[in-house]
């Protein structure tokens, strides 16, 4: 036994643990091609390696009704497969060997995940074995399903059963051989270089040289010209299920004397190796590609959430800091607690005055105060929850634009465009903590002033009411002179109170720290809201390295083929070949 080269275990393991999960387009013929890599690895390349001087495989395949299993009995000599009355009819691999030969196939060295049996069965997933003297030594012929089969299990098995062959016996009819199936077939095998020979059966003797040349014609014209043509006219077929010996007696003569010579063997079995080797690696950059797809419509996906949500935090940040909360409600108890226009009208040259009717005003009007937290409470978290609304919607409308993401959000099980249930009451205790940390904010700062007549005349609550106010007019243009709008003399009001207890830059200082609070408390609300999407993406397990890897593994397969280190070196005429000669 030979232990297979690093580079191709290598190639089956990254292969093996690549994923394409988003349905991106030909995601399907991309999944399928990397599921058929990975089994033609484990089911011919590297068991084949591992024992190189194994009986030849001829893999049996065709069309439904070509008549594979009569073929295979004739060449036996005796029924040894059966074949259905109704289509399809090989429903179960049946593999014949020569009895001194039963070791290779027992142990699972090809097709492991075929269950071994020694009796007829319809299960697609046993691999039926057959000794019989009438297969030479150093040759094992397995009849496969129809490559055509109405039944997808039956096909895909076909497909799975001629990977691992080391050589194709490909049965097509005249009334078949030129259908679009099994030229697909045939067409992969020039592709890989696989050791094929065409039999043409249930051909009419008036029919034979017309249909033959034009089959040979077509061989040549998909690089097959080099696989031998074999011809079986109609005949009679006995009860046993045979034909006449002589109607498949070049067949016989030119499979017998293949077992016969070890170098021959041997050649067949490299060619298709080498061939297959080679196409895993050309496919491997296939791979590689889908794969890149895959992580780019991934990204694209998540910057379109990234860009929803960051937008919506900022839009948080402009409406609650350019003026727009000092409307409506919030504007309206604001009034009631100071009594806007009257203070503004002595504001200027009665600072005095203004501080004794703002005392006044608050010692008098706690429920007016608790209103005011109730408006700045709800302005706030209205405006929260429509910027989540807005975000949630556009991450859905940006993923149902691409087919990955459509399927993503239907298989998500979870309303993606709507803001989470439970986001109102969080976003209502985020802003009653920013609320809270106000309030903070201004008993720490007025630590050493609480003795002022100042600080006691406005008061904590009154003082942190006065710096929200602020806070939502940070960015905005505030006009002055006679022309003084009310909500901008409401915010000139709160700035001029809070500068007169703590002065100018702590006040931009306050302001400053107030706002920036607000929006970590928004953005965390916020990336909750988009973790929701993200967690989508995420469970996709896509690796942006996996690119790297599949065709770094590719170029070191092409190296060592290249080298002429993929296959073991070929014995000296002097030297066994460890099958030898029985």
């Amino acid at each position: 036994m030979v232990t297979p080269p690093d580079a191709l275990v290598r190639l089956r393991d990254v292969l093996g643990r690549t994923a394409l999960p988003l349905d991106v387009p030909d995601a399907e013929r991309h999944r399928a091609a990397r599921r058929e890599m990975v089994e033609q690895l484990d089911d011919y390349v590297l068991p084949r390696l591992a024992q190189i001087e194994a009986p030849l495989l001829t893999v049996v395949g065709g069309s439904t009704g070509a008549g594979k299993s009569t073929l295979v009995n004739t060449l036996v000599g005796r029924r040894v497969t059966e074949h259905g009355v109704l289509r399809p009819t090989t429903r179960s691999p049946v593999l014949v060997h020569h009895p001194a030969d039963a070791q290779w196939f027992a142990d699972g060295r090809i097709l492991p995940g075929l269950a071994r049996t020694g009796r007829a069965t319809g299960d697609p997933g046993a691999l039926q074995l057959v000794a019989d003297d009438g297969v030479p030594e150093g040759l094992a012929v397995l009849d496969a399903p129809d490559i055509d089969s109405v039944e997808r299990a039956n096909r895909t098995l076909a497909t799975e059963l001629l990977a691992a062959a080391d050589l194709w016996l490909f049965v097509t009819s005249a009334a078949r051989y030129a259908d679009q199936v099994p030229w697909a077939f045939l067409q992969t095998a020039a592709e890989r270089s696989t050791a094929v020979a065409i039999v043409l059966d249930r051909t009419p003797p008036e029919a034979v040289e017309e249909v033959s040349v034009h089959l040979a014609r077509m061989l040549t014209d998909r690089g097959l010209r080099d696989s031998p043509l074999f011809t079986v006219t109609e005949g009679e077929v006995s009860d046993e299920g045979l034909l006449r010996p002589e109607a498949v007696a070049e067949i016989r003569t030119w499979l017998h004397a293949l077992a016969a010579d070890a170098n021959a063997r041997q050649a067949v079995v490299r060619q298709t190796l080498d061939g297959a080797v080679r196409s895993l690696a050309r496919r491997t950059h296939d791979i590689a590609d889908a794969v890149e797809e895959q992580v780019g419509t991934a990204v694209r996906l998540r910057q379109a959430v990234d860009t929803a949500y960051d937008e919506a935090v900022d839009r948080v940040d402009d409406a609650s800091a350019d003026g727009t909360l000092l409307r409506g409600e919030v504007l309206a108890r604001w009034q009631e607690f100071v009594g806007t226009g009257e203070l503004l009208r002595s504001l200027e040259s009665r600072v005095g005055w203004l501080r004794d009717r703002f005392t006044s005003w608050v010692r008098g009007r706690p429920q007016q105060a608790e209103r005011v937290t109730v408006a700045v409470e709800s302005g706030l978290e209205s405006l929260i929850m429509e910027q989540a609304e807005n975000a949630a919607e556009r991450s859905e409308a940006s993923w149902r634009s691409l087919s990955a993401g459509q399927h993503l959000l239907e298989d998500s099980g979870r309303d993606l465009g709507r803001a989470s249930r439970d986001l109102r009451p969080r976003a209502e205790r985020a802003v009653r903590d920013w609320q809270h940390g106000v309030l903070e904010m201004v008993r720490t700062e007025g630590a050493d002033k609480r003795t002022t007549a100042r600080f006691l005349a406005f008061g904590v609550n009154g003082l942190s009411l006065a710096l929200m106010v602020v806070v939502f007019a940070s960015t905005a243009a505030i006009p002055t002179g006679a022309e003084v709008g009310v909500a901008s003399g409401g915010v000139l009001l709160g700035q001029k109170l809070l500068e007169a207890v703590f002065g100018d830059q702590a006040v931009r200082r306050l302001s400053a720290q107030a706002r920036k609070d607000l929006a970590v408390r928004v953005g965390e609300l916020m990336d909750s809201e988009r973790r929701r999407y993200l967690e989508v993406l995420d469970r996709l397990d896509l690796d942006p390295d996996a690119t790297a890897r599949l065709r770094e593994a590719a170029r070191g397969v092409d190296d060592l083929r290249i080298a002429g280190r993929v296959l073991p070196p070929v014995p000296r005429p002097d030297e066994p070949d460890g099958a030898g000669e029985r």
